[in-house]
């Protein structure tokens, strides 16, 4: 084990979560002195020790004591020394957290179903508006979807190429979804459950966008109004004919003489914002700027809203608990994932637990929630 490397990569992976060693000693109960030296290289840390910061970190322990073994380290490192201000201590964890979720999920998938086909699309020329609506069209193709098709559940389709798509509370409202091209789980996609629930969607088609074109960047950010770079423009029009295509737009009756109770009922057919409505109406050269401003100005009901992850078949106290899964990153598709795995016992019940971020009590109270049981529960 190189002593430098190690002390090296767990001082560089505390300070990208700003953690001081005093945070660490306590969730860690490794003390503040013992933290320094492995840090700097004077002692060895033990096997146990190495585990515990090991999840500390959400990382594979043998990240920390391989050259081999790699992490999305430098990508998390880019994204923060470029956008480091936008994301809070809390948002950082969350990050990581996302990541090992991202891992796992690559994990779980591979030993459950093997590996899923992944959607390529390669753009040819300049025009990247054009890059967005072939790549949409041509994903839409992929998908199944008639030309009149609305996607109802954008997250399962992205995962079904292999992309991994989870939704996470973020603090910082401003920050719409992260993409960060994993070196071992592939495209990962994170996207903020602060949001409107339409919003989550386009996020989600907006990330998926860099995923197909921006992979190769490693990560990125998406902040709501940053609309200036040409990238985020490809990936907002990636977005908008993916969920709204331009040829379903323009079959739809004049938009110029909407009511706000049209405009919501167009906007809930798509089930997206009345903004980004107005927005595609425009696009498509149906309505002039002062139409699109009004149609945008209108709200969609928070009531009328469907999200797939909540269906309407559930009560009021499982609606209540998955939404607060949710809000962990825990989706149906990943909590799914891990009960199967662990039915098959290809995870044990410790390692289960950790999967899912909670304890064994809570444990029991999931799989109840997903009509589960536990061995010898």
């Amino acid at each position: 084990m190189n002593l430098q490397s190690l002390g090296n990569k767990l001082q560089r992976y505390r300070n990208q979560l700003e953690a001081s060693e005093e945070d660490v000693a306590k969730d860690t109960a490794i003390s503040v002195d013992r933290l320094t030296q492995i840090e700097q290289g004077a002692v060895e840390p033990t096997g146990d020790e190495i585990l515990i910061l090991a999840d500390f970190y959400r990382c594979d322990f043998k990240f920390f004591i391989s050259n081999e073994q790699v992490a999305p380290f430098e990508q998390t490192e880019t994204l923060y020394r470029a956008h480091g201000k936008e994301f809070s201590k809390a948002d950082r964890a969350a990050i990581q957290e996302f990541l090992y979720l991202c891992d796992t999920e690559q994990f779980l998938t591979q030993e459950l179903h093997g590996t899923s086909q992944e959607f390529s699309f390669a753009p040819t020329g300049t025009y990247f508006k054009g890059h967005a609506q072939d790549a949409a069209k041509a994903l839409r193709k992929v998908m199944g979807h008639g030309e009149r098709q609305v996607p109802l559940d954008v997250y399962a389709e992205f995962r079904s190429v292999g992309v991994h798509v989870f939704r996470r509370k973020l603090s910082n409202s401003k920050i719409s979804g992260v993409f960060i091209q994993h070196p071992t789980a592939g495209k990962c996609i994170l996207v903020n459950y602060t949001e409107d629930v339409y919003r989550q969607r386009f996020s989600a088609a907006h990330e998926m966008a860099h995923a197909i074109f921006d992979s190769h960047e490693g990560a990125s950010v998406t902040l709501q109004g940053d609309g200036a770079d040409m990238r985020e423009v490809r990936a907002n029009r990636f977005a908008s004919c993916y969920l709204m295509p331009e040829e379903v737009i323009c079959q739809l009756p004049d938009p110029s003489g909407w009511s706000e109770s049209d405009t919501q009922l167009w906007a809930n057919k798509f089930r997206v914002s009345c903004d980004a409505l107005g927005i595609a109406v425009k696009e498509a050269r149906l309505v002039d700027n002062d139409t699109s401003r009004r149609i945008r100005q209108y709200r969609v009901p928070r009531e009328a809203k469907v999200d797939p992850e909540l269906p309407e078949r559930l009560t009021p106290e499982q609606r209540a608990r998955k939404a607060s899964l949710l809000t962990r990153g825990l989706s149906d598709h990943y909590v799914g994932l891990c009960l199967d795995a662990y039915s098959q016992d290809l995870i044990s019940l410790g390692r289960l637990s950790e999967a899912l971020l909670c304890g064994y009590a809570e444990l029991a109270e999931i799989a109840k929630l997903y009509g589960r049981t536990l061995h010898g529960h």
